[in-house]
């Protein structure tokens, strides 16, 4: 069953508990109806069960909204013939679903409701997703993790609204258009010009910023509420800047792309930081307790099986792993007795 733009377009910004018992059924319905073994009945059965309570009704969209964000429902319950795994597979979503819509508020409320437009973007990629766009100008977009994406070309410009993630750009000639056309990178806090170039583009969320990386020639940025000219950044720059100011420039991190090849380089790293980054190739959440987030860590890592990372982890570092569920993941320290 797929979500309908009313379901999905409501913001809940409700993070009251919901009752155990009724986020057990939601998790119930979220599974059987997300499996991909649905009958009709199934689904008319789940209508009449959301219409029976408004309470149903907030854990539905509770529900769907973190398997959004997580996948917490996975695509496999949907094949035929799996027997003993197709159940384990159930019961671990239904636990994981019933964890987090029981979570305490302010837990919720620091990840629950992603804007709409977010969802409606023309591209999307879901969490440790990448992809690649060939555009119709010649120009090579790739895109990170958890990332949307608006292209909008007309005959006065070439345009892409970022509305979250990470995109590596490689703009083209153009040279099929009439007349010049520039290429724009929007974002909330202002715009980006390419002067044919190489750069990297990422709407931080966490510091409701906006960050750029020139890898080749150079940037015109102009903050959304800034006045007077661009400030041109150079190959071999970067900086932050939000919609009234542009932040000092430094020196580009020589692996602001690593990420579009599928790496994480860390150089001496804090471990808390590198939770937070790899957090954002993984479904669910990664917490890193303060009594090892000093701990550095340097290597490259592999993001297409962050996993493997997780399970390398205490043999690099003294640290433990404890999975509360599959997607609720901590470092923390090594247990007494143990090294």
């Amino acid at each position: 069953m797929n979500a309908s733009p009313t379901d999905t377009a409501i913001l809940y910004e409700d993070s009251r508990p919901i009752d155990r018992a009724i986020a057990r059924q939601a998790a119930h319905w979220m599974t059987t109806l997300y499996g991909g073994n649905a009958a009709p009945e199934d689904v008319k059965a789940c209508e009449y069960w959301r219409a029976a309570d408004p309470e149903h009704e907030r854990a539905w969209q509770r529900a769907q909204r973190i398997n959004q964000r997580f996948g917490v429902v996975p695509a496999s319950l949907g094949l035929p013939a799996l027997g003993r795994r197709e159940r384990v597979e159930r019961r671990r979503a239904l636990k994981t679903l019933l964890v987090l819509m029981t979570a305490v508020p302010a837990g919720y409320a620091a990840w629950r409701s992603t804007p709409w437009r977010e969802w409606s973007a023309d591209v999307r990629t879901a969490t440790g997703e990448r992809r690649e766009l060939q555009l119709a100008d010649g120009s090579r977009v790739h895109l990170g993790t958890a990332t949307a994406l608006d292209v909008i070309f007309d005959g006065s410009q070439r345009l892409l609204r970022l509305h979250a993630g990470e995109i590596l750009v490689t703009t083209g000639a153009d040279s099929e258009a009439a007349a010049h056309r520039p290429f724009i990178v929007q974002t909330e806090h202002g715009r980006i010009r390419a002067l044919g170039t190489r750069f990297v583009v990422h709407k931080e969320e966490a510091a409701s910023q906006t960050s750029v990386g020139v890898l080749e020639h150079a940037v015109e940025i102009r903050p959304q509420a800034a006045s007077g000219s661009p400030f041109v950044l150079q190959a071999g720059q970067q900086v932050r800047f939000d919609s009234a100011r542009i932040d000092a420039v430094e020196a580009a991190d020589p692996h602001a792309a690593d990420w579009a090849r599928g790496v994480l380089f860390a150089d001496r790293m804090r471990l808390a930081d590198f939770a937070r980054e790899l957090n954002r190739y993984r479904p669910g959440l990664l917490r890193c307790d303060p009594a090892v987030a000093e701990l550095r860590i340097t290597g490259a890592f592999q993001l297409d099986n962050t996993q493997s990372i997780l399970d390398a982890l205490p043999d690099t570092l003294p640290v433990e792993v404890h999975y509360r569920t599959r997607y609720w993941v901590t470092l923390a320290p090594p247990s007494a007795g143990k090294g």
